[in-house]
């Protein structure tokens, strides 16, 4: 059986991968921009901020949670969802190791 053409990438090339992906639908977007712009715990107003079904919602929920950007907690017969700070910044040393490793000041480009 040959190799995936993930399995050519390392693990740290694959996982910022996933993330790039999970961020890169305008409605995930929106939802994280919701979640920091409460500060808090959310369970059932998303899909009142947002032109989706309670469906899409969902879906696009799971994915974020599968990326690890956001965590949920299941409050009765609904799941609140609030961003994961952890995850995050872990995140964000990742995404500016990447960018900072290109256009420093000696970087010379095309």
């Amino acid at each position: 059986m040959g190799l995936t053409k993930t399995e050519a990438f390392t693990d740290q090339q694959n996982d910022l991968a996933a993330l790039a992906k999970a961020m890169a639908h305008p409605a995930r977007v929106a939802i994280l921009e919701h979640l920091i712009k409460v500060n808090a715990c959310v369970c059932g107003d998303l899909v009142d901020e947002l032109p989706l079904a309670q469906a899409t919602v969902s879906q696009h929920l799971r994915e974020l949670k599968a990326a690890g950007l956001i965590k949920g907690n299941i409050e009765g017969t609904s799941v609140c969802y609030c961003i994961d700070t952890d995850r995050w910044t872990s995140i964000r040393k990742r995404f500016l190791s990447l960018f900072d490793r290109c256009c420093g000041p000696d970087s010379s480009c095309c």
